[in-house]
C-alpha cells in the first residue's frame, strides 16, 4: 500500500547538509551551548534546551509528515501531552478525553484534576450522543485517541472536530498508533497532533521521546516557547537516533500492517478468543469509519480470552516470538496485559468503564516472518484453550 504523503523529505532530512566535511548523514550536535556572534547578537541556536540543530532537523521532518506548520520534540510522550495541556489551558478550563484512553494519559488527567488545575470529563467518542455531550461539557480542549489504546475504538475525527470548533475548543489527536502514514489528523480538522515517538516513528525500542505538531505557525511557536519554559525538550542524541529510524518508517510500517492483518485473519475464529478488537475486521463497529479516515488499519490489535486471567497466564507462558512487555511499534513483536501493565494506574471502576477486562491482551505485531508469528500465537491460544476446557 503506497503512502498518502511523500516521505522523501523525511527520508532525506539533513542529508548532504554538512558544509565542513561533506558528510552524507547529518552531524550530531551534542553541544549544550553555542557562541554568540558578538554581544547582543545570538546565532540561530544559543542553548540546547531552547533549540538544537539535530532536534530541529527531526522536528522539520515530523512536521512535514503530519502536514503541520511546525513540531516540538519532547523528552517523552507524556512530556508531549503535558506540554499541550500546560501551554493551552488556563486554571479551571475543561477537557473532554476518551474514557478508554492510554493508562498514562488517564493518570495524568486524574492527577491534574485532583489538584484542581483543570476539569476533566471522560467521554465515549463512539457514542451516538457524543456531540450533545460535548455541547453540555463545553470543553476548552478535546483530546482524541483514535484508534484508542487498547480497545482500538475509532473516533470520527472530522465530525468531532467540527463540533469542537463550534464550541471554541482546540482539538488534539494522539496519532501514535497509526503514524502520519496511516492517518493525517490535521487534514481531518484537528489543531494539534501528539506522538509517543518512542513507538513507530523511532521504531527500534531504544529511544523514549515525544512530539507535538501544530497546524498553524502561531500555535507551533507557542508550543516551542512553553517547551523551553518547562524544560521538556528532547536530547540531541535521541533526536539523531529517531532521524535514523524515521528513514525506514515507510518500509517498517507497511510490513507491520501486513503482518497484523494476516495474523488477525489466521486466529480470528479461534475458540479461545471471546472477542477481537481490530478495525481491519469487517465486524468491527467502526470498520467503515476507519476506512474513510485512515490509510490502513495499523498493527495493534487486542483479544479477550475466554478463560480470563488464568488463560492469559497460560497464553503468555511459552511464547517464543512475542515478548511480554509494555510499549509498541518496535520491529519486535510484543504482547501486553493492559489490566496489570499499561493501564494498571486506572482504578478498577475506570477499567470497567473503559472495557478493560482481566482476559484482555494487546498485541504489537513486529516485522518478524508472519508464518512464525501465527504459529507462536496459535500455540499460545491452544494453551489458553486447555485452561477453559479444564474449568
Amino acid at each position: 500500500m503506497s503512502s498518502p504523503i511523500s516521505v522523501t523529505p523525511a527520508i532525506r532530512a539533513g542529508l548532504d547538509s554538512d558544509q565542513q566535511f561533506g558528510s552524507v548523514v547529518p552531524p550530531l550536535y551534542l553541544s549544550t551551548n553555542f557562541t554568540f556572534r558578538e554581544l547582543g547578537s545570538p546565532r540561530e541556536f544559543d542553548y540546547t534546551r531552547s533549540g538544537n540543530p539535530t532536534r530541529a532537523c527531526l522536528a522539520d521532518a515530523i512536521a512535514h509528515l503530519e502536514g503541520g506548520a511546525g513540531a516540538t520534540i519532547t523528552a517523552t510522550g507524556m512530556g508531549a501531552i503535558t506540554l499541550v495541556l500546560l501551554a493551552q489551558l488556563q486554571p479551571g478550563d475543561r477537557v473532554a478525553y476518551p474514557h478508554d484512553c492510554y493508562g498514562g494519559s488517564w493518570r495524568l488527567f486524574e492527577e491534574l484534576r485532583a489538584r484542581h488545575h483543570f476539569e476533566f470529563f471522560p467521554v465515549d467518542f463512539t457514542a451516538p450522543n457524543v456531540h450533545e455531550e460535548l455541547g453540555h461539557i463545553r470543553p476548552k480542549l478535546v483530546w482524541i485517541e483514535s484508534p484508542s489504546n487498547p480497545l482500538l475504538r475509532i473516533t470520527d475525527i472530522r465530525t468531532v472536530s467540527a463540533t469542537a470548533k463550534r464550541l471554541g475548543a482546540t482539538v488534539v489527536v494522539d496519532n501514535t498508533f497509526l503514524t502520519p502514514l496511516g492517518q493525517l489528523p490535521l487534514a481531518l480538522g484537528a489543531d494539534v497532533v501528539v506522538h509517543s515517538v518512542t513507538k513507530y516513528l523511532n521504531g527500534h525500542s531504544d529511544v523514549v521521546q515525544g512530539a507535538v505538531i501544530a497546524k498553524t505557525v502561531r500555535l507551533a511557536e507557542q508550543l516551542d516557547y512553553w517547551a523551553n519554559v518547562l524544560g521538556l525538550t528532547a536530547s540531541p542524541i535521541d533526536s539523531h537516533l529517531v532521524l535514523r529510524g524515521l528513514r525506514t518508517l515507510e518500509l517498517r510500517f507497511a510490513r507491520h500492517q501486513a503482518n497484523a492483518q494476516q495474523l488477525v485473519d489466521a486466529i480470528a475464529s479461534h475458540p479461545a478468543i471471546a472477542k477481537m478488537h481490530f478495525p481491519g475486521l469487517s465486524t468491527h463497529p467502526e470498520h467503515s469509519l476507519a476506512q474513510s479516515q485512515q490509510h490502513g488499519f495499523g498493527a495493534v490489535f487486542s483479544i479477550e480470552l475466554r478463560g480470563g486471567e488464568a488463560a492469559v497466564q497460560a497464553f503468555t507462558q511459552g511464547l517464543q516470538l512475542f515478548s511480554l512487555a509494555e510499549s509498541l511499534g518496535g520491529t519486535e513483536s510484543l504482547v501486553a496485559h493492559p489490566a496489570t501493565m499499561t493501564h494498571a494506574s486506572m482504578t478498577p471502576e475506570a477499567q470497567a468503564t473503559a472495557g478493560i477486562t482481566p482476559g484482555l491482551l494487546r498485541f504489537s505485531v513486529g516485522i518478524d516472518p508472519v508464518h512464525e508469528l501465527i504459529a507462536d500465537v496459535r500455540n499460545g491460544l491452544a494453551r489458553a484453550d486447555e485452561v477453559v476446557a479444564a474449568v
